[in-house]
């Protein structure tokens, strides 16, 4: 069924599609409809779901881990400051193994107060032990509503997954989507059977109990398991989906003319479109670069980015957010994963507070990493369109 929808619509319907049995809503600028829609769809008689509107984003994070532990399909939506007040309640699902799927629309954090696209929301939660998959587009929102209830609820991952869509240039733009129908996706993604989670009198559990430290490492280290594990399960999920619905997203990145590529750029979100233009602009003046759309920020692809680092002269990575006093997030893990290699890495800062990413801006891009591969690097980190500052 084709639709031209919305992001928020897309990350809704996905709700709907995966038949989620309960939803916590609490309205944020710009994921607000993601739960409004929601509401006409339990309204309508469409999705048979408990919907709670609760308080505040730590309510219903609260409420999301009380509903998953009976084993129900749980489902939230959020962004910028309401994640941040979750943040003390996102580090009790993973360790229950308690699967929550939670799209999170990507905004400025405050101070200064913005409403616009920034990943300095998401970034920072990035150590809580959520799966967090970045989108490019409408179609890849509702998709991976899809496949995280599959990925977090195998049973060798149990993990809860953020969603995210950058904020206004998805959430409240209009694409096409192909929406599949929902008896296909009841064959596709099963009804979730809990692993470590009851209301059964005849088999007793306590989760989240107090802990003492003689069991506590091993509680990480189970959720470091889980992580790793997933990797394989999304590849595995990615596949699947792809066979099912025609659409095979590559599994942790996404790969784009990187077969005898020279130079990479790195690219999350929505900026992945405008640079896979420019790439073929370069291509067609005989410019051997390519591009990496990083899907996955947890888990990581460490072992993706190392086999590139192998094979290409130079690598850019382009972050929409900044980690204060080192670099860019998603340069940081890119460094970590390239340790060793000798090739230069550099990182762009763009489009923070939500400016616009331009075919320009990735252009200038590309012409630092083909200089840098020649040896001229004139700064490894590269603030672009920023007054005051030479890049």
């Amino acid at each position: 069924m084709k639709r031209v929808i919305t992001g928020n619509y897309a990350a809704a319907y996905g709700a709907y599609l995966t038949r989620v049995d309960f939803v916590a809503a609490y309205p944020i600028t710009p994921q607000t409809l993601i739960v409004e829609h929601i509401s006409e769809f339990v309204n309508d008689g469409l999705l048979d779901a408990e919907y709670m509107r609760v308080e505040s984003e730590h309510s219903a994070m609260s409420a999301c881990v009380a509903a998953s532990a009976t084993g129900a399909r749980t489902y939230t939506a959020t962004a910028s400051q309401g994640l941040a007040l979750m943040h003390e309640v996102l580090f009790i699902p993973p360790v229950l193994h308690l699967p929550i799927v939670m799209p999170v629309v990507n905004r400025t954090v405050a101070a200064p107060i913005g409403i616009w696209c920034e990943q300095n929301d998401t970034m920072p939660q990035r150590d809580t032990g959520w799966l967090q998959v970045y989108c490019e587009d409408n179609q890849e929102v509702v998709d991976m509503v899809i496949q995280s209830c599959m990925i977090g609820e195998h049973k060798k991952v149990l993990l809860p997954s953020m969603v995210m869509l950058d904020a206004f240039i998805l959430s409240h733009t209009v694409e096409p989507v192909d929406f599949p129908e929902i008896e296909e996706v009841d064959k596709f993604l099963p009804k979730y059977k809990p692993e470590h989670a009851y209301l059964d009198p005849k088999r007793p559990m306590v989760l989240g109990s107090f802990t003492p430290p003689e069991y506590i490492q091993e509680a990480r280290y189970q959720t470091e398991e889980s992580m790793n594990n997933a990797r394989k399960v999304i590849t595995d999920v990615t596949k699947e989906f792809g066979k099912t619905f025609g659409r095979d997203y590559g599994g942790l990145i996404e790969k784009y003319r990187c077969e005898d590529a020279e130079v990479i750029l790195i690219t999350t979100g929505t900026v992945t479109s405008t640079a896979r233009l420019v790439v073929d602009q370069y291509r067609d003046k005989g410019k051997k670069v390519g591009l990496i759309k990083l899907r996955f920020f947890r888990p990581f692809p460490l072992q993706e980015i190392k086999e590139l680092g192998e094979q290409v002269e130079a690598v850019g990575v382009y972050d929409r957010s900044m980690s204060f006093g080192t670099a860019g997030p998603t340069y940081i893990e890119t460094r970590y994963a390239l340790y060793g290699y000798s090739i230069p890495i550099l990182n762009f800062l763009a489009g923070l507070g939500g400016r616009d990413v331009t075919i320009k801006d990735i252009s200038f891009m590309f012409d630092r990493l083909l200089e840098a591969k020649k040896g001229k690097i004139k700064n490894e980190i590269v603030w672009i369109g920023t007054r005051g500052v030479e890049p």
